[in-house]
């Protein structure tokens, strides 16, 4: 291991630079660890953010099908990772991703470079042979896991130990996503873009378009709360992209057909400003049918000061204390669902406002971007003898955040 250096080498690996929570965590650290004063460098098979990498002060070195699990492609990759390493003084490796984890850990070991990972999705192990595959995201010298959910599956599942296995969760940018820093006319401008009639409420649902979200129950959910309110002006978003070939729409668009709901449904696609979004919005759901690992929206859309409602599993359970900082239903139950969409639509509004001044410093407590950076970076500095989280806290206000239309597609 490194001792005291002042200006560590980082180095980050993941498949591609395409767009999602990984990718946005990785330019989230580039940035944190060039502020913080040490080099940043992010090995992918490259994609749209590697400009914005670049223009965070970091440097991006193309490792061709990064994330191939092509054996020949994985021992290839593995030499020109350890020519890099070597190359560029490289103090430590941060792999976010499986495949790009393999990679790093045999180069790592070959040249005695600290390594450490994070472990982002919840990966089934059913399969023979997947708990080895997935094995090597709990092998770091030190294994971030992002939320108590995860840990939980760390310590359980792959015997990782609490002096290697380190909670960091992810967080909301508090600047970005506040009420304060969306304008009126951003907000008309998303309203008329999504054909919303004035004075109706919006329930909005984020995310990419995926069956395992809940768009479904939803939907079934809807139209059990428009039997209870059936005069009440109300629409539902769906904010999110679908697969290439548009086929979830389509099956969502007849399903909300069927249930009488197509004048009440805005398939808005990818949406490139959600703090505007989520200021529009009345609530915001989460109801996935799956445990989240951790649910950035759900903080996102807590530090806007809006109601939201989550299933209660996974880390959901964490982020959300029912009745208080939002409300957390039943997972796969359409009528505690539309339950809790009729119990915001008719809340004074005191008791909204005062459940979203709890959400949003629960958020500034716990959850946001600049808490997952410091927190970060001392890991390396656990491993490193370096001071980078000192150093950050010291500089973090002097390069502004990269906006959410930044990583839009």
């Amino acid at each position: 291991m490194a001792s005291f250096l002042t200006s560590p080498v980082i180095l980050q690996i993941l498949p591609a630079l395409q767009q999602g929570g990984v990718e946005r965590g990785t330019l989230e650290m580039a940035q944190a660890i060039t502020q913080a004063g040490g080099t940043a460098l992010v090995a992918s098979s490259g994609g749209r953010l590697v400009p914005l990498l670049r223009s965070l002060g970091a440097e991006h070195i193309t490792l061709p099908e990064c994330g191939s699990r092509n054996p020949a492609h994985v021992l290839r990759n593995t030499r020109i990772l350890r020519r890099i390493l070597t190359q560029h003084n490289v103090a430590l490796v941060h792999a976010r991703s499986r495949i790009p984890a393999w990679i790093a850990r045999m180069a790592c070991r070959r040249t005695q470079t600290a390594f450490v990972t994070t472990w982002h999705g919840v990966h089934a192990n059913t399969v023979p042979g997947k708990k080895l595959y997935n094995s090597v995201l709990a092998s770091g010298n030190r294994v971030i896991a992002i939320s108590e959910h995860i840990a939980r599956i760390l310590r359980q599942d792959y015997n990782v130990p609490p002096q290697r296995l380190r909670v960091i969760p992810r967080g909301a940018d508090i600047t970005q996503f506040s009420p304060d820093a969306v304008s009126g006319q951003r907000m008309h401008q998303l309203a008329e873009q999504w054909n919303i009639p004035a004075g109706s409420a919006i329930i909005l649902m984020p995310g990419r378009l995926s069956a395992w979200k809940g768009q479904s129950l939803v939907l079934q959910a809807l139209a059990q709360l428009e039997a209870g309110l059936p005069e009440q002006p109300w629409h539902c978003v769906f904010a999110g992209s679908d697969k290439a070939d548009g086929q979830y729409v389509r099956e969502l668009t007849a399903l909300a057909h069927s249930l009488g709901l197509s004048d009440r449904i805005r398939f808005a696609g990818h949406c490139e400003d959600m703090p505007a979004a989520m200021a529009l919005a009345t609530m915001v759901l989460v109801p996935s049918l799956r445990p989240e690992p951790f649910g950035r929206v759900v903080v996102e859309a807590q530090a806007m000061c809006r109601p939201v409602i989550v299933s209660h599993h996974g880390a959901a359970v964490e982020t959300v204390d029912n009745g208080v900082t939002g409300l957390s239903v039943p997972p796969n139950n359409a009528a505690a669902l539309a339950d809790a969409m009729f119990a915001i639509l008719t809340a004074p509004a005191t008791a909204l406002a005062t459940m979203g001044t709890n959400a949003r410093q629960a958020v500034m407590a716990h959850y946001t971007t600049e808490a997952m950076q410091h927190a970060t970076l001392g890991v390396y500095d656990e491993l490193l003898n370096t001071q980078l989280a000192p150093t950050f806290l010291h500089t973090k206000n002097a390069a502004a955040p990269f906006q959410d239309h930044d990583l839009a597609g």
